[in-house]
Parts: C-alpha cells; structure tokens; sequence
C-alpha cells in the first residue's frame, strides 16, 4: 500500500493528496468477485474461479 503521509517540513506549495482509486478482490470457492471504485463510478465482475 501506498505511504500517503506528507512530510513535516515542506518547502512551496503544499499540495493535497487524493484517493484516486480503491478496489477490492474476494475469493471464494468456485468464484472471483472484483469491484473497483473511482471518481467517475464503479465497475466490478463475477467470474468462475480460475477464468481469465
């Protein structure tokens, strides 16, 4: 996972860090579920255990 910790001295603009994505993997017996979110929405599929 990304380290999204500003440093305690920083010189110029301080710029915002954003979330720009998350998702999520989940394995099950005879499935995979995948769901990602972001800014523009989610999208995510069910697929039989090792299809690719």
């Amino acid at each position: 996972m990304a380290d999204l910790a500003m440093p305690a001295h920083s010189r110029g603009t301080v710029q915002t860090r954003r979330l720009v994505a998350a998702g999520i993997i989940r394995r099950s017996p005879g499935r995979t579920l995948t769901v990602r979110v972001t800014q523009a929405g989610v999208t995510g599929s069910i697929r039989k255990a090792g299809a690719r």
